[in-house]
């Protein structure tokens, strides 16, 4: 009696030409997007002098941005699979591209505020579209993998060249130039994205659950804030009320989305060992990663003193990285299996997290540098590979929310990591600096050598001799901090690499298309 055969596999459309143009089409706008993460700060002087806003307004202006992003990338990534991730990417750049226009054309701190939320909204709906997009265009799992990579490397190249081009632009014009730069991008995603571009969505999708929209904004603008203003050490009321109430609005969200019929989140996808893995992965990579760059541009420029330029030079190498590691990682999991790419490219960060030990030897730039080069070769198959996973493992018709949720748990997770890491480096730095400031100093003056930054203020006004000392010990302790940090990396990286080695050994189990169609 013969056995019967195994059913043939079914071999999966490759990507044409048009697939590969229009993947560069859709990264033109992810790189504008890291782009406007990093290009504000050099123009803050210039937007200081010229609206003169408040304090409180002038940290509105940066982190708004980012808040109204991560609050609705979940939002966005649901309404994409309902009306079309087409047609929300091209709304996406439309309103992008107004926004831009009119933050260029701000005339004061509170405008400014305004439509740089109005960006955050625009924002949101550029990766969740452009990610689900690819698992759509890109079918057969090596080339999804390559236009992954691609996909990651336009935001690391976009987070390279971002200073450097808002230092090229301010050189020769007012700062309202940096905001004028994103509009030809969204214009031309405009002419040539409904002609390359394929349409997806949900035929059998429900209404929008408005209240599942308001909860998961709530939670995650609480959540974020809470730990942005724990980072900055404000620990009133204020951020415990607020932290209180993302926890409360998130936990609702989660119980709400068992129950209705068309959740904005799937909750059952986290029943799959490959797609938890993968969220953890990528949410503790983040995590440490984000911890430990809130050391590295004040070491450089406040413990080795290099320029702001010099500074932003030494953390390209890094951010190249990534385009390497990201390039490299489809090649590699398909010739030794994607979990133990992604497990080998944790332990390579471990090492790379190790090297940052190194900082206060002779060659301690040298030292960190490679350090952060190594640990971007090794984060970038958690991400090419963690994205892949995520939006493999949802059914098709649901990819725009499965790829939200990544992009959510990043955001999340990197703020927590800058709330935590940042008081760490407090507590070690104020534990390190304990006997160490001059007698006679003002309260105020000891308030202000609380941070590294406020201690060589300080020195400034000290004698040589007093001066010379408090600035040996105030970054002394900091670099104490970064080391300290750089080992709690080397362990979250080792202990994710352990956490995916367990849950990814299973087989792959793909999910199965049901009713999402191609128009």
């Amino acid at each position: 009696m013969h056995k019967a055969s195994p059913p043939p596999e079914i071999a999966l459309p490759k990507a044409t030409r048009r697939e590969w143009v229009a993947l560069g089409v859709i990264a033109l706008p992810c790189l504008v997007y890291a782009m406007d993460l990093t290009v504000l700060n050099l123009a803050l002087p210039a937007i200081s002098t010229d609206l003169r806003p408040s304090a409180s307004q002038l940290l509105w202006i940066v982190d708004i941005y980012g808040f109204m992003v991560a609050g609705l990338l979940i939002t966005m990534g649901t309404l994409g699979d309902k009306l079309g991730r087409r047609r929300l990417l091209m709304i996406g750049a439309a309103a992008f591209a107004a926004a831009s226009v009119a933050a260029a054309l701000s005339t004061t701190a509170q405008a400014l505020i305004a439509t740089r939320a109005l960006l955050g909204i625009a924002g949101a709906t550029l990766a969740p579209s452009t990610l689900s997009l690819i698992s759509n265009m890109f079918r057969d799992e090596r080339q999804r993998r390559v236009a992954i990579g691609i996909w990651i490397s336009s935001y690391s190249v976009g987070g390279a060249i971002g200073p450097l081009v808002g230092g090229l632009i301010l050189e020769y014009f007012a700062w309202p130039a940096i905001f004028w730069a994103a509009v030809p991008v969204m214009l031309l995603l405009l002419a040539v994205g409904p002609f390359l571009l394929p349409e997806y969505r949900d035929e059998a999708a429900g209404r929008l659950d408005l209240i599942s929209v308001g909860l998961s904004l709530t939670a995650v603008l609480g959540g974020v804030f809470a730990l942005k203003q724990a980072a900055e050490g404000h620990l009133g009321v204020t951020t415990w009320a607020v932290g209180v109430l993302g926890l409360a609005a998130g936990l609702a969200f989660v119980r709400r989305q068992r129950r209705i019929h068309y959740p904005l989140l799937d909750i059952q996808l986290f029943a799959q060992p490959r797609f938890a893995a993968a969220i953890c992965a990528y949410a503790l990579t983040s995590f440490a990663m984000f911890g430990v760059y809130i050391f590295i541009s004040q070491h450089l420029q406040l413990v080795l003193g290099l320029s702001p330029l010099m500074a932003g030079l030494c953390t390209v190498p890094w951010s190249l990285s990534f385009v390497v590691g990201s390039m490299l990682t489809p090649a590699i999991a398909q010739r030794i299996s994607a979990p133990r790419t992604m497990v080998m490219g944790l332990a390579v960060a471990a090492v790379g997290f190790a090297g940052m030990t190194l900082v206060d030897g002779v060659y301690g730039l040298p030292a960190l540098v490679v350090g952060m080069t190594v640990m971007g070769i090794g984060m970038a198959p958690v991400f090419t590979l963690g994205n892949d996973i995520v939006i493999s493992s949802a059914p098709p018709e649901r990819a725009g929310a499965a790829s939200a949720l990544s992009e959510t748990s990043a955001e999340l997770s990197g703020a927590l990591g800058i709330a935590v890491f940042g008081s760490l480096a407090t507590g070690l730095y104020r534990a390190g600096m304990a006997g160490q400031l001059p007698e006679g100093l003002s309260t105020a003056a000891v308030a202000e050598a609380a941070t590294l930054g406020g201690a060589l203020t300080v020195a400034q006004g000290l004698p040589a001799p007093v001066a010379d000392a408090l600035r040996v010990a105030a970054r002394t302790a900091f670099v104490d901090g970064l080391q300290v940090a750089a080992v709690v990396g080397t362990a979250i990286m080792v202990f994710s690499g352990l956490l995916a080695w367990r849950m990814l050994r299973g087989p792959d189990t793909p999910a199965v298309a049901s009713t999402s169609q191609p128009r």
